[in-house]
């Protein structure tokens, strides 16, 4: 999928009929430039109870390329099951409506993957 000029790979949606789930999330975090996590109620009784979620989130607080987005929810909610999810920089759907999120995260994702200078 493309959406801002960016490729969009979604896990769940994303993995082919009888192929490994942990092994395909597992390919592409390793091909994602930046991972965007939708911070939603499900997400958080997801992360309690340490299900693929929760490895997954696990992966991607090990890079510099997280960004959290709460859609339904708070990131106070959030810092009750992930303090280090909840301490990065992200956005609140309830604050923008979901086309700029999107803007944002794209231009976020534009610098995260800018060379250096």
């Amino acid at each position: 999928m493309l959406t801002h000029g960016a490729t969009v790979w979604c896990s769940e949606k994303d993995v082919g009929l009888g192929k490994s789930l942990l092994r395909e999330i597992d390919r592409g975090l390793a091909c994602s430039r930046v991972g965007i996590v939708l911070v939603t109620p499900a997400l958080l009784i997801s992360l309690a109870a340490e299900g693929i979620a929760d490895k997954e989130l696990s992966a991607l607080l090990a890079t510099d390329r997280v960004i959290p987005v709460a859609h339904g929810t708070t990131f106070d909610a959030l810092r009750d099951v992930s303090p280090l999810l909840a301490s990065r920089s992200g956005l609140n759907s309830a604050d923008s409506s979901l086309a700029d999120v999107a803007a944002k995260i794209a231009a976020a994702s534009a610098a995260l993957t800018a060379p250096p200078l």
